[in-house]
């Protein structure tokens, strides 16, 4: 039996995303919707409302098992959505399949259920959602058959576990591991790189260790951002917070000795800091042994593997002095999701003008600076200058000119040699 008010597929995906992401700012959780609905009408001319089609983005094409899930993303449900207890240290990957009524039909939900369970393939939950009057007894024991999870939705929003999945390890693709990137403190979405200079973020450590009150010693010593630098080192991984408070990861430590086989205190190594203060030069050629342990932190940055791999790969290919649109389209090619979340900002006009229904790049869209994520074409780029592994730094979205944005390795292997 419909519904007497019909739920269209967009409005039962807001819903069900606003109810399973509820708190998006939370650690190790992001989400996506399918870049199918970032449009301004759905199906027989029904508009998208623009407060809906806010409340889905960002938008991007993610690829899961044969098909493109209607929602995928992290975090940790809560225990009416999961048949399990605990899930270990990472929240789980979950796939979402949404279906609402039409102008013909009411949703078709044992297609949804077909569906979310070929997304098992490489999530660890999946779900139908749909109109809750649609849900028929023989939708719930198939999905119970399926191990896929059905969400009820009413016309008020309210959205009601009908079947709880169980969580399920599995093979995890390239797609997969870039919304899970996305939801480790190494992501770019939301909170990230804020200080172009990469002292700041081998500074703080060293801040923490001393004996002194840590934003005390780093404002005085490093930069008055303290809250920028925290956040930094914490996504370069030298910093980990935890509810007791913040604490050195390994990497952070390492900076720790670092410093102590070259200073003979912690207080005399942040007095180093003092001199590189508004320098323009490069932070490798300034101060070579602090750029060389640069370099190698910002290595363990995911990000930097794979800019490095590509660029040599569009080296090798005849791309010496590839622009940022030759780079993002370069690796859109290979790494779809990948190359959204790190480069492009999340908002919904954004991925909307850069992205069309089926995920393909509107390469004339890339040639406008302010589609860019400025953590990625800013602040990172910068980071990469300073180590030495770039030969330009980056530069704000508002002024940046991504046609003649040069990203090129300072250093290129010639394989020819």
């Amino acid at each position: 039996m419909a519904s007497a008010t019909p739920l269209s597929e967009p409005m039962v995906l807001a819903h069900t995303k606003d109810h399973l992401f509820s708190d998006l700012a939370a650690s190790n959780t992001y989400a996506v919707v399918d870049t199918q609905f970032a449009v301004e009408e759905w199906l027989s001319g029904r508009p998208i409302p623009s407060p809906v089609r806010e409340r889905l983005a960002p938008f991007n094409h993610v690829e899961l098992g044969s098909g493109f899930p209607d929602l995928v993303g992290v975090c940790s449900p809560g225990p009416e959505l999961l048949a399990v207890e605990r899930f270990g240290e990472r929240p789980p990957l979950i796939a979402v399949e949404a279906k609402g009524d039409t102008d013909a039909e009411t949703a078709d939900v044992e297609r949804g259920i077909i569906q979310a369970y070929d997304r098992l393939h490489q999530a660890n939950a999946a779900y139908v959602t749909a109109p809750a009057e649609t849900v028929s007894q023989t939708d719930r024991a198939l999905a119970r058959e399926l191990n896929v999870g059905v969400l009820g939705v009413d016309s008020d929003g309210t959205v009601t576990p009908l079947e709880v999945p169980r969580v399920v390890g599995n093979r995890t693709s390239g797609d997969a591991n870039a919304i899970r990137f996305q939801a480790t403190a190494h992501g770019v979405a939301g909170k990230s790189f804020g200080l172009n200079h990469p002292k700041n973020y081998l500074g703080y450590p060293l801040a923490l260790c001393h004996p002194d009150d840590t934003a005390t010693v780093f404002s005085k010593h490093v930069i008055d951002a303290v809250e920028g630098a925290r956040r930094g080192a914490a996504f370069l991984g030298l910093i980990e917070e935890r509810p007791s408070g913040v604490v050195l990861t390994s990497l952070g430590e390492e900076v720790i000795r670092f410093a102590l086989r070259r200073y003979e205190s912690i207080t005399a190594a942040l007095a180093s800091f003092e001199a590189w203060n508004g320098s323009r030069r490069r932070f490798c050629e300034c101060a070579p042994e602090w750029g060389s342990l640069t370099r190698r932190v910002v290595w363990e940055y995911p990000a930097t593997k794979l800019l490095v791999t590509e660029l040599q790969t569009m080296h090798d290919d005849g791309f010496t002095t590839p622009s940022l649109v030759d780079l993002v389209e370069w690796l859109h090619i290979t790494y779809p999701t990948f190359t959204v979340e790190l480069f492009l900002r999340g908002t919904e006009d954004v991925r909307r003008r850069v992205l069309d229904v089926n995920g393909d790049l509107r390469s004339t869209a890339l040639k406008e600076g302010d589609v860019f994520h400025s953590p990625t074409v800013f602040q990172l780029k910068a980071i990469l200058y300073h180590a030495g592994i770039l030969t330009d730094r980056g530069a704000e979205p508002h002024r940046l000119e991504p046609a003649n944005d040069v990203w090129k390795l300072r250093e290129p292997l010639d394989r020819t040699s």
